[in-house]
């Protein structure tokens, strides 16, 4: 095998990609696709701001001040979240550090770049939606296309499931099972396979989906009209129209920003509503440990109400405080 250019840096990242994430780390396929688009972006601002084609970037035009200015054109030009930053710089400083085992000159720099601090961000409450409005949203589906019969399938099971979005375009016709005992079956984070059950609802839906489903091109469960996996952002866009027909006749949907996530914790706060244990919701949706699911504990107030109520004193009466009279208050106290 011939040596590796380490001057120029087509062959580092060739090697990085095909070599090391995929043979020597075993990255999951949504790793792989994370750190792919992020080059993708970072090799095309490299370009314009070096004025070379991005096949003759050499490895030293990436450095901390490149990185910076990069990430900075990510929150600013792009909008991205502190999120999404961090998630870039991540997959830029995994590979620097894989190149600066193969080329110690470059140690220095790659300790530069992995010097530089992630974006602290609040914490936001998980955003989901009633059981209203959740089937205003499915209601808004049309049946009378293909891919609104689609949409409605693929939608339907977001709700009552939770899968994550790349669960959701991963699934193939053989990830469902129908019979009895109807279920599906899921590769998570982790590359970790998960087992979900379906209702008769949900099972009605798919089965009179997966009829028609049969005669088209491909094997992915919900495909695009080529018969390959739709994208993400094909999936947010669908979504996004769907909620704005929905507001016309639930208002309520008109302050949420609905993602295939917020389905996710629509799934999850259904769960929690119905007293079923955080381990088990953990569990249901693949979190690592229930420190992940607790943040749900905190998003609803009338949970918090309930508990209140279970902890209050015989002789209090229910419901909530509120304060007296300001008249009456300072007669009583007299």
């Amino acid at each position: 095998m011939a040596p590796l250019d380490t001057t120029r840096l087509a062959p580092v990242l060739h090697e990085y990609f095909t070599a090391y994430l995929v043979t020597q780390r075993a990255m999951s396929d949504a790793t792989i696709r994370t750190y792919r688009d992020t080059w993708r972006l970072f090799l095309r601002f490299l370009a314009q701001a070096r004025h070379v084609p991005a096949h003759q970037l050499a490895v030293t035009d990436v450095d901390a001040a490149s990185v910076l200015a990069f990430l900075e054109h990510l929150e600013t030009s792009r909008g991205n979240s502190a999120a999404t930053r961090n998630l870039r710089l991540a997959a830029i400083k995994s590979m620097m550090a894989f190149h600066a085992t193969k080329a110690p000159e470059q140690l220095d720099t790659a300790a530069r770049i992995h010097a530089i601090p992630v974006k602290k961000k609040p914490k936001p409450q998980p955003t989901f939606l009633t059981s209203v409005e959740a089937q205003a949203l499915l209601d808004a589906i049309g049946a009378d296309t293909w891919t609104g019969r689609r949409d409605r399938a693929m939608f339907a099971l977001a709700v009552q499931t939770g899968l994550r979005l790349s669960e959701l375009t991963g699934l193939h016709i053989d990830s469902l099972h129908l019979g009895a005992g109807p279920h599906v079956a899921c590769t998570g984070k982790g590359r970790k396979r998960r087992t979900t059950p379906l209702t008769t609802a949900t099972a009605a839906v798919l089965t009179g989906y997966l009829h028609e489903r049969k005669a088209r091109p491909g094997d992915v469960l919900f495909p695009n009209p080529q018969g390959r996996a739709l994208s993400p952002d094909a999936v947010q866009q669908r979504l996004s129209v769907y909620e704005a027909r929905a507001v016309t006749s639930c208002p309520e949907l008109a302050g949420k920003h609905v993602s295939v996530h917020t389905l996710r914790h629509t799934a999850a706060m259904r769960f929690l509503e119905a007293g079923i244990d955080a381990a088990v919701i953990a569990l249901w949706l693949g979190h690592e440990s229930t420190a992940t699911t607790s943040m749900y504990l905190h998003a609803d107030l009338n949970i918090k109400r309930a508990a209140l109520e279970r902890t209050r004193h015989p002789d209090t009466p229910a419901g909530d405080y509120h304060p007296d009279d300001p008249l009456l208050a300072w007669l009583q106290s007299l």
